[in-house]
């Protein structure tokens, strides 16, 4: 077997509009396509002693035991890997459920589809899954526990954490979506301007202040001190003289740590002899210039959690410890205790395994025990010095039990600190008094404190601490979201975008918009190239400058990763026609038509979806999707147009020389069609369909129909506004129109308009394009044939996989299949094709550049235009 390719989908998918993380690994089966499960010896014995948990994998046959008895009856090899990569995902803590293997058309050769719940898990997952199925094909040992192992380090190296990640579930659950900023704990809550960051349990809302005083325990002792909180009396050392002096003021028993230390790094507890406090002061020093000796508070840990300055929650915490029996050592009772279906390898769990480290080893020393010690029978033995739930520690929910004089406090030193979300650690012997009758002490205030202890606690009640985050970030009535319209189809798409977001922006919004040339925020172009896929709708989403995102998504994308979105609010989509077929699995119209139905599929649920009526299988869209529908056709008597008006639908038509908006029969005239310069005063028919489409788009959105009016006027077919869109150049003697015509569907759109454009000679430059199918290539030939006097055949600048001669050849088939005698010259460079053709080209020529690299076409026929000018200035002056 070999694995041809991996691919992981991060959003609204080919495979799946709802599962939008899933693993998608082109697999050639090789000889193995000729050996189904069960013509392979002992293959199904070996599986199921491997993997015995699969029985309860149901497969097809919807019972548990389901999927052995596919293997078992014979089912293909890529299946049963997709089964292994779910349940390696599993076995490591990771749920995962949902798998489809399908032909890619090739013979031998599949997609394996499964879904992950870390990207980096999930590729490793898929490269395991081969290798797990070809050691139980061969019989060959493999070691299942390291695999198990690396997918849980991979998990817990990359996932959220378990508080940033309750933040975000609950953002979810209110509709408003994230963007994860880097590959730790920074994520955006909501898009555009609406958009709020967490890093941890620190919210863009945190005072940088506060989090520099909570880190700095000396100052924030001070500040509590001075506003009468009960705190260690302690003091802050620098070397060994600091800490005799410390020692010998305060007494003991101590605490020692670091200034600016957390999650109980480098701190010591119930010190009791100098030698103990001089380890400690070094242990402390590892972490921290400064270290802080305190008088040791004798109670019980707790953590006091406060949101927004009210007091949601509190836990009681225990260190990690085990208690004697009189019979196991140290040791077992840590094993035995690890055996407790709740702990778990990282967060994986309720609890963590508890390890014997560095500082058990310590504790032990000092107590004269041993790991192989036995302790007698009821003897609790603590491993750590800290209460950590990350070091094995348990937690006890006692937010029921606090007195409320010590929520008062609690909400007080919040604000005292400055904090809107603060962890405040209280040292008392009971939480139900209040802190100033049983000897207690604040021990330290905690930025982002972590929500584990309160989210899963040992025992009591769970508490749901990452609502009110998300209640302070996004207070009733506000926005997470900003306005989505998506534009999909074959062609159109570039131009449909941009019109779009003139008329946004006319409506008064900042808008962000992706195309083929580039992404623009605010009008502004500020990355080049092909940005219609989903890191570049991402890189929209994330400005903050941005309220309203028009996203031009193009098939490669959504095949390669997805959609960069998880909902829309508008989708257009133009139409389908052939192109890019034979690619990337889409072999046909139909394959073309299900990648592009995923955006109108990903239509919020009372949004609007604008599809063409004209075109059968955009029009066939409508059965699947969930929102409202809307439909555009230059044709106002269309029988889908017509039909959906009699149920009181909404539609857009050119009518009667106008853009017509028809509600359920009631008709609106936006603008003379004549009247709107991307019509080219009416012959470029393809754009008055886009803009049908486009003020469609626009006007569920309920604009003013005077902006709507105005933009339409006032987007002008231009380098600086359509880039190689029907961009006219007038010279003296000719004119020259450069179009980003690429496929079968824009050589005939082109063809219809320069039919209707009259020209004494009419020039063609053309290339193929080397990954579209043969028919493809010799199709833009015939196509061309019928629309030039002259045709210049040049080179893509990258023929993607074919040789030019071969490019060319199709072409030239093409062409001579329609016209025997027309006049073809090869001009590999595009720069000197266009020199030749200017130079050559006839008074009245209309010279026709269908180019691929469109910046570079345009800067080098703006130079020769004022060339012209320069010379036609010259002449005018002799």
């Amino acid at each position: 077997m070999k694995i041809l390719e991996i691919r992981a989908m991060k959003g609204p998918n080919y495979w799946s509009i709802r599962r939008h993380k899933l693993i998608v690994m082109k697999l050639d089966l090789e000889e193995l396509e000729e050996s189904p499960t069960n013509l392979i010896s002992g293959f199904a014995e070996r599986l199921e002693a491997m993997f015995p948990g699969m029985y309860e994998h149901r497969c097809s046959e919807g019972v548990p035991g389901g999927f052995f008895s596919r293997v078992r009856s014979g089912t293909w090899m890529g299946h049963v890997i997709e089964h292994i990569a779910l349940e390696l995902q599993t076995l490591a803590g990771m749920d995962c459920g949902f798998g489809r293997t399908r032909g890619t058309g090739e013979h031998g050769v599949y997609h394996v589809v499964f879904d992950y719940m870390e990207e980096k898990a999930g590729i490793y997952a898929a490269k395991a899954a081969v290798e797990a199925a070809e050691a139980l094909i061969s019989g060959a040992a493999f070691e299942l526990a390291p695999v198990i192992q690396e997918l849980r380090e991979i998990r817990e190296n990359e996932r959220l954490g378990p508080s940033t990640g309750s933040i975000v579930e609950e953002a979810l659950r209110r509709n408003i979506p994230f963007i994860r900023l880097n590959r730790h704990s920074l994520v955006q809550l909501g898009y555009g301007v609406h958009q709020k960051r967490i890093r941890a349990t620190i919210a863009s809302t945190t005072s940088n202040i506060a989090v520099d005083i909570a880190c700095d325990k000396e100052e924030t002792k001070n500040l509590l001190n001075a506003a009468a909180v009960p705190v260690p009396k302690g003091a802050l050392v620098f070397d060994e003289e600091d800490l005799q002096a410390a020692v010998k003021k305060l007494g003991y028993p101590l605490a020692i740590k670091p200034r600016d230390g957390n999650h109980g790094k480098g701190a010591t507890i119930h010190i009791e002899t100098m030698e103990k406090a001089l380890q400690a002061f070094h242990d402390a020093k590892k972490y921290s210039r400064w270290v802080m000796v305190e008088q040791f508070i004798e109670g019980f840990d707790h953590r006091l959690l406060v949101i927004n300055y009210k007091f949601v929650a509190a836990a009681k915490r225990t260190p990690a410890c085990v208690t004697g029996d009189g019979k196991h050592s140290i040791a077992e009772l840590v094993e035995i205790a690890n055996r407790d279906p709740r702990r778990g390898y990282g967060h994986e769990k309720v609890l963590t395994y508890i390890e014997i480290d560095a500082m058990s080893e310590k504790i032990l020393a000092e107590k004269g025990l041993t790991t192989e010690s036995v302790l007698p029978d009821g003897e609790i033995l603590y491993l750590k010095t800290t209460a950590n739930l990350s070091t094995g520690g348990t937690s006890t929910d006692v937010t029921d039990i606090v007195h409320p004089h010590n929520v008062f406090m609690a909400e007080r030193i919040a604000r005292i600190i400055g904090l809107d979300i603060c962890g405040i650690d209280l040292m008392t012997p009971d939480i139900s008094v209040p802190m100033r009758e049983n000897r207690a002490a604040v021990i330290e205030v905690n930025a982002a404190p972590g929500f584990r202890m309160h989210l899963d606690p040992a025992e009591g009640l769970a508490r749901n601490v990452a609502e009110p985050v998300v209640d302070m970030l996004f207070p009733p009535g506000t926005e997470g979201r900003i306005p989505i319209i998506a534009v999909t189809g074959t062609n159109g798409k570039t131009t449909t975008t941009r019109l779009i977001a003139h008329i946004v922006r006319a409506m008064g919004y900042q808008t962000g918009f992706t195309t083929t040339d580039g992404i623009y925020i605010n009008n502004r172009l500020v990355e080049t190239g092909d940005c219609t896929g989903p890191v570049s709708a991402e890189f929209v989403l994330k400005d903050p400058t941005v309220n309203f995102a028009v996203l031009e998504t193009a098939r490669g994308g959504i095949l390669r990763a997805g959609l960069g979105y998880t909902k829309c609010d508008v989708a257009v989509v133009t139409n389908i026609s052939a192109d890019h077929l034979g690619l990337k699995g889409i072999h046909t119209l139909d394959d073309l038509a299900r990648v592009k139905s995923v955006v109108p599929e990903s239509v919020v649920q009372g949004g609007y979806a604008i599809l063409n009526a004209e075109d059968e299988m955009v029009y066939n869209m409508r059965r699947k999707l969930n929102c409202n529908i809307a439909l555009f056709s230059m044709d106002p008597q269309n029988a889908h147009v017509q039909a959906l008006l009699r149920k009181g639908g909404m539609a857009c038509v050119a009518e009667d020389g106008y853009i017509t908006i028809n509600k359920g029969g009631w008709k609106i005239r936006v603008a003379k069609i004549s009247d709107i310069p991307l019509t080219m005063g009416g012959r470029a028919r393809f754009m008055i369909s886009n803009i049908l489409a486009a003020v469609l788009a626009v006007y569920v959105r309920e604009p003013k129909l005077e902006e709507i009016r105005l933009a339409l006027e006032t987007f002008i077919p231009s380098p600086t506004q359509t880039p190689g869109r029907m961009n006219e150049f007038r010279f003296r003697h000719f004119t020259v129109l450069v179009d980003y015509a690429h496929n079968s569907a824009g050589y005939q759109a082109l063809s219809d308009y320069l039919a209707a454009t009259p020209a004494s000679y009419k020039t063609g430059i053309i290339a193929g394009v080397g990954d579209r199918r043969d028919e493809d290539i010799r199709d833009l030939g015939v196509i061309a044939a019928g629309m030039f006097d002259r045709i210049i055949i040049r080179q893509d600048r990258n023929n993607r996989g074919r040789s030019s001669e071969e490019i060319i050849g199709l072409l030239m088939e093409g062409i001579r299949s329609r016209s025997a005698d027309i006049p073809c010259e090869i001009i590999p460079r595009e720069s000197e094709a266009i020199d030749h053709a200017v130079r050559t080209a006839r008074k009245g020529e209309l010279l026709t550049i269908c180019s691929d690299v469109v910046p570079d076409a345009l800067e080098q026929i703006k130079q020769l235009k004022e060339q012209d000018d320069r010379e036609a200035l010259a002449a005018a002056q002799a």
